[in-house]
């Protein structure tokens, strides 16, 4: 504990408070931080201008990464047939039907993403309240729920990452590792950004951004200029 208050007072030297940084200049600073003992992870903090319990400001969808997240992903493909061939060819993680839904509903869940044919559906909405409050339960919405199951799987391997807001109005993702180049986080980070903007409800009016942070995992957020 000593030795990380005493690298959290090293790294606070080199702030700047009150500073609204710019993209590159943050990502930057965040490289020049005192490492922690492992690849940290580099994160967008989103305060957002909405009511996430109003259905018309919800903020949902997704995003591919042009340089992926660093992180391994297992991916989970609930389908029967010719899609199970399809889908272990295309390098899933977990295949299976019924009975990776008798497995998940006994408490299987190692996995980070799952994917399901339309087919599926009907018998895996039973887990909906195992894989909903973890994010996992597939949808169209997300390109989840598909019959394109090789599109999927590859989308999600390369670094197609899923974004919602909050009941708070926040909004967390992960753009890359703090051992990725400066250049790979600033585009993965942008392409987060414009994202998020293009998903802006029509309903919103004025500031959609309230704040915005950018941090690696055990050191401070620095705050982005909007």
């Amino acid at each position: 504990m000593k030795e990380s208050s005493k690298r959290l007072s090293e790294t606070a030297k080199s702030l700047e408070v009150n500073k609204a940084y710019q993209l590159k200049e943050a990502i930057s600073a965040l490289k020049k931080f005192n490492p922690v003992k492992f690849d940290a992870s580099v994160d967008l903090h989103f305060n957002l201008n909405v009511d996430s319990k109003k259905s018309d400001q919800m903020v949902r969808g997704t995003v591919v990464l042009p340089h992926g997240t660093g992180k391994k992903v297992r991916v989970a493909v609930f389908c029967k047939g010719e899609h199970e061939r399809i889908a272990k060819d295309a390098e899933a993680d977990i295949v299976g039907g019924n009975e990776l839904i008798d497995k998940v509903g006994a408490g299987f869940l190692d996995f980070d993403c799952a994917i399901a044919t339309p087919e599926m559906m009907k018998d895996l909405s039973k887990l909906g309240k195992v894989l909903g409050p973890r994010g996992l339960m597939p949808s169209p919405k997300t390109g989840t729920v598909t019959n394109d199951i090789a599109k999927a799987i590859n989308d999600i391997k390369k670094g197609k990452v899923e974004f919602r807001v909050d009941k708070q109005g926040g909004m967390h993702l992960s753009v890359g590792k703090v051992s990725f180049s400066e250049d790979k986080i600033y585009d993965n980070a942008l392409r987060v950004i414009e994202a998020i903007n293009d998903a802006k409800p029509s309903s919103v009016k004025g500031k959609f951004v309230k704040s915005l942070t950018i941090s690696s995992t055990m050191n401070p957020g620095l705050r982005l200029a909007i």
